[in-house]
């Protein structure tokens, strides 16, 4: 009886404590949730580049138009952009994503409805003696109760949608996988018809025409063989000469603003402009060793050696030692999917690794070069590392929370007055879950880690690879050690008393972790979906930092990059969120309530970072990542049915009865039926995932036509023209009612579709999914931008190449500086100075080595600029006139983006050389040339130093001061679209370089 009693009194106990953490938790997250929303509404229109740079710092045909600056603007414009448009701007990888986010709210949308209607009125009227928040639970329902039926049938009838839901939603991918493959847009890249081969044997390996034959027995054979090459030296080499680069631009850059503001005091004091010094350096590492040296004479003499001896390095590619992997480039899509399903070898794990659609810049170039048995052995390593971070966490994870707990925090002395007091509700609430967010924060940097020691060949697969062991140690540490530790706890101790117990304490102890699980959606559902919009890190580091570090234009430019989603971490919280949501659906429907606001709100803060926000142009796997998913759902699963059976078991304890005997086999059942539905997953969709069928390829070939048209993704119908969407012969309002049936079609039947159609014709309007092209929507100027277009920095230009049909300006960001002649401040030079560089440069290329000036084209040098200083106006209206000329037409089409140099490159009809130094280690793709991107002080006073370096570095530097300048309050400037080497000569053309190649 002292037990039963002290048990009952531990468990009044936790109860009084539940209803405060809830409230506390519910209240805190709901205020911050809400500051943090304002917060960005009020900053999104003022800070674009960190809230918009999707609006220009991606490819042109990649951009998202502008949004109005009203606060809530930007919910109705991420809405109006269509399923396709969002698979053509942001990939596939992303719209499977957003979709996944998407089913998972109306899922628990549904779920919570129903579950209040249904479940909690027969947990509340259960008739148990469950107080506080367990009255809304499960424990609140004795096992004797016909009550427990509705949990069952509720119970089933999800999980027999759910699974109708993954089956839709997988028949979908199926076919939008198969349209992304054989869309033009991803076939006509090389990388298609490519595979990376790991573990080559070494008669392979060394023999060229060997590796060709065996490669020629796929259709349409080989077109080009690329072998790696060890090239550690090199690019030791290069490493250093890009260090020196960066040196020198850094030194050249702070000179120029040096200057700047001595002719500034000068024109102040009205004294004659004395040039500051040139500092200094030693070439030794040791501090205060060896003679001091001039920086910018050092810095251009160590870049020309090193640049030699790239030269000399780079020239006879044979001396490098070949590597056990190669890039087999294919004629055809077809051999591709078909080498890379095919046993190459007889030999034991020889050839064994076959990568597909390769992309040069995701390639994990150090890890190319592993034996099959070290590859093995370090993945052996990995796994145990993996399992012993498993043990620490969990320990450290149980630790943290007992510490923190109330019931510990009892025992201080100093505290023991204050326990009812609300503020520990609110500590209770918060803390533990702050606690673990960090604990999970760190953990994956480590995962990352042991997966590329493992010789992971690609950073796309680590992160595949990651989502699963993440979304382990989230299960383990998360649900069951930080969730279910208390109610573990409780029924581990009491049954070593007295074993008989556990099936009685299991249906009242376990469900009230029903709080921890409500408090631990609380946080991420509401905060944690505001801090994702708001991208306070992401502020501090682009507006904050740079004033600090980023003192170069290359440095400037870089923090202008957009943002790249975390997917290896990201999709195992959500898959993890809903596996909390559907375990506990039956047992507590209040959960059921927030975790359709969590997937909600995600899926439109999500929405809005993947249209104007994130880029991942290297992250193109064909939605891979969304397999994944739907097995860490499966998970989720098979949890939620384990846990209804034992739950189901555990009632019948004291009273074994038909009725109670009857739910169990019907709980046991549902899982049974569970595991068929996922072998038949596995069996039935998984082949056609990865691959590309034979079939499609063959349809494709016979109606190319096929591949450029958007799917009727629901359809049970062939790959031909009639079923799919086309302008030409489905109306405006067909295509409006696809879209619903693709979107909604794997959650509910299609009449049913149809049937909210009807009442609601609206929805079939066009007009409704018009999103206007970028720089087509009027937008109000902001305080960035009207810091842009001061007096103190240069404006954009009103031309026609700039203005919108509405004749309004587009959002004034760096990109709309189109050139130096736009600009109007800064680097400005005369056409006499321009043509000494000019002649300058010229001598400079007959003093240059031999070697270096053959790779070096005539005019490789920076041009001058013809336009005056900002000093030599004195008026504010020869200023207004001068800002608004014009960029002429040559400097326009000279204009390169480098945010489009890479979407331009290894397309199928580049030339083999191209393609050859396009799929080679980055060290051998170097140029022994160096482009250096600096700013000119606004009165010419660097000319002479810039010459000088030119000379120094024996014509194998390039300064280019273009898109760069230094505005009034002497703080460097730059257009972040421009791409300096382009600019100089001095970059890979790939897809220039289209010469016909011999195909035998």
């Amino acid at each position: 009886m002292s037990d039963s009693s002290s048990s009952s009194s531990s468990s009044g106990t936790d109860t009084d404590n539940s209803v405060p953490t809830f409230v506390s938790s519910l209240v805190f997250n709901l205020v911050v949730a809400a500051v943090i929303f304002i917060a960005f509404c009020i900053l999104r229109p003022r800070f674009k580049r960190v809230y918009a740079p999707r609006t220009y710092a991606v490819s042109k045909e990649k951009r998202s138009s502008a949004v109005s600056s009203q606060p809530l603007a930007w919910i109705s414009a991420i809405f109006r952009v269509r399923d396709e448009e969002i698979i053509a701007r942001v990939g596939l990888d992303t719209y499977m994503f957003l979709r996944l986010m998407r089913t998972m709210f109306i899922i628990f949308f549904v779920l919570s409805i129903l579950s209040v209607i249904t479940i909690l009125p027969a947990n509340i009227t259960g008739g148990g003696d469950a107080a506080g928040m367990d009255r809304l639970t499960m424990a609140n329902v004795p096992g004797e109760s016909g009550k427990l039926w509705v949990h069952i049938v509720f119970f089933m009838v999800f999980v027999v949608w759910v699974m109708r839901t993954i089956f839709g939603e997988l028949k979908v991918y199926t076919r939008l996988r198969i349209w992304w493959l054989t869309n033009p847009t991803h076939s006509s890249k090389v990388g298609a018809s490519t595979v990376l081969v790991s573990t080559l044997p070494s008669a392979l390996m060394d023999n060229d025409n060997k590796l060709s034959s065996m490669f020629n027995m796929f259709p349409g054979g080989v077109r080009q063989i690329i072998v790696n090459r060890n090239c550690s030296k090199l690019e030791k080499v290069v490493e250093d000469r890009n260090a020196f680069v960066g040196s020198l631009e850094k030194a050249l850059t702070s000179y120029a603003v040096k200057c700047e503001q001595a002719h500034i005091k000068s024109v102040k004091k009205g004294v004659a402009y004395v040039a500051p010094k040139h500092p200094m350096t030693r070439a030794s590492k040791i501090p205060f060793k060896g003679p001091k040296l001039d920086v910018f004479e050092y810095y251009s003499t160590q870049i020309a050696s090193l640049n030699q001896k790239i030269c000399e390095m780079s020239g006879d590619k044979e001396q490098f030692k070949r590597q056990s992997s190669a890039f087999v480039l294919f004629r055809k899509q077809m051999a591709a999917h078909m080498a890379a399903q095919t046993v190459l070898d007889y030999k034991p794990f020889s050839m064994n690794s076959v990568s597909l659609d390769i992309n040069p810049d995701d390639i994990i170039w150090s890890n190319l070069n592993m034996n099959p048995y070290d590859r093995r052995i370090r993945g052996y390593i990995s796994f145990a590392a993996t399992i012993g971070l498993v043990i620490v966490w969990t320990i450290l994870t149980t630790a943290l929370v007992s510490l923190i707990s109330i019931d510990n925090l009892k025992k201080i002395p100093a505290l023991s007055s204050m326990t009812n007091s609300k503020w520990f509700g609110l500590f209770s609430g918060i803390v533990p879950a702050v606690v673990l967010a960090v604990l999970m924060a760190v953990l994956p940097m480590i995962l990352r880690l042991l997966l590329r020691l493992e010789g992971t060949p690609r950073v796309s697969e680590v992160n595949l690879r990651l989502l699963h062991r993440f979304f382990f140690f989230q299960v383990w540490n998360v649900y069951l050690v930080m969730i279910f530790s208390t109610a573990i706890l409780t029924v581990a101790t009491d049954a070593v008393k007295d074993p008989s117990m556990i099936l009685k304490l299991i249906p009242t102890n376990v469900p009230k972790s029903a709080t921890p699980v409500l408090v631990y959606v609380l946080l991420l559902a509401f905060t944690g979906a505001a801090k994702e919009i708001l991208q306070i890190a992401r502020l501090v580091l682009r507006y904050v930092l740079p004033l600090l570090f980023a003192k170069t234009p290359r440095a400037i430019s870089n923090a202008e990059k957009p943002a790249e989603f975390d997917w290896g971490t990201s999709i195992p919280v959500h898959s993890l969120i809903f596996l909390m949501g559907f375990s506990y659906s039956f047992i507590s429907p209040l959960v059921n309530c927030f975790v359709a606001a969590y997937f909600g709100l995600f899926y439109l803060v999500y929405r809005y970072q993947f249209l104007y926000v994130y880029n991942d142009a290297n992250w193109v796997t064909g939605g891979l990542s969304f397999p994944k998913a739907i097995q860490q759902i499966m998970v989720g699963v098979y949890i939620s049915e384990v846990y209804m059976l034992l739950m189901m078991v555990a009632k019948i304890a004291d009273n074994v009865n038909a009725n109670g005997i009857v739910r169990v086999v019907f709980t046991a059942l549902t899982l049974l039926l569970t595991v068929i539905a996922h072998l038949y997953i596995n069996d039935a969709y998984l082949p056609i995932i990865n691959f590309m069928p034979v079939r499609g390829a063959a349809d494709i070939e016979a109606n190319p036509k096929i591949a450029s048209m958007f799917p009727d993704v629901m359809s049970d119908g062939d790959m031909s023209g009639d079923t799919l969407e086309t302008a030409s012969t489905l109306t405006a309002e067909h295509k409006a009612r696809l879209g619903f049936y693709a979107a909604y079609g794997s959650l509910v039947p299609k009449k049913l579709i149809d049937y909210v159609l009807h009442k609601v014709p609206s929805l079939l309007d066009p007009r409704r999914f018009i999103s206007p092209k970028p720089g087509q929507e009027k937008t109000d100027i902001a305080d960035e931008e009207e810091a842009i277009m001061s007096d103190e920095s240069p404006p954009p230009v009103l031309n026609v190449q700039t203005t919108t049909t509405d004749g309004f300006l587009p959002m004034p960001t760096a990109h709309h500086y189109n050139d130096e002649n736009a600009l109007g401040i800064s680097a400005r030079r005369s056409s006499q100075n321009t043509n000494v560089l000019s002649i300058d440069s010229a001598n400079a290329m007959q003093q240059m080595p031999m070697p270096l000036a053959n790779l070096l084209a005539p005019g490789d040098h920076a041009a001058g600029d013809n336009s005056l200083s900002i000093h030599s106006y004195t008026s504010a209206t020869e200023l207004r006139q001068r800002r608004s000329m014009a960029p002429s037409a040559t400097s326009m089409a000279k204009r390169r983006s480098r945010f489009d140099a890479a979407s331009d490159r290894l397309e199928a009809d580049a030339g083999d050389n191209a393609l050859a130094e396009a799929f080679s280690n980055p060290a051998l793709r170097a140029k022994p040339e160096s482009v250096v991107w600096v700013p000119r002080d606004n009165n010419n006073l660097c000319d002479e130093l810039h010459q000088n370096v030119r000379t120094w570095g024996a014509g194998t530097i390039h300064i280019v001061t273009d898109c760069v300048w230094i505005d009034a309050k002497c703080n460097v400037k730059a257009d972040v679209e421009f791409d300096p080497e382009a600019a100089a000569g001095v970059v890979e053309n790939v897809a220039v370089s289209k010469a016909p190649t011999n195909h035998k």
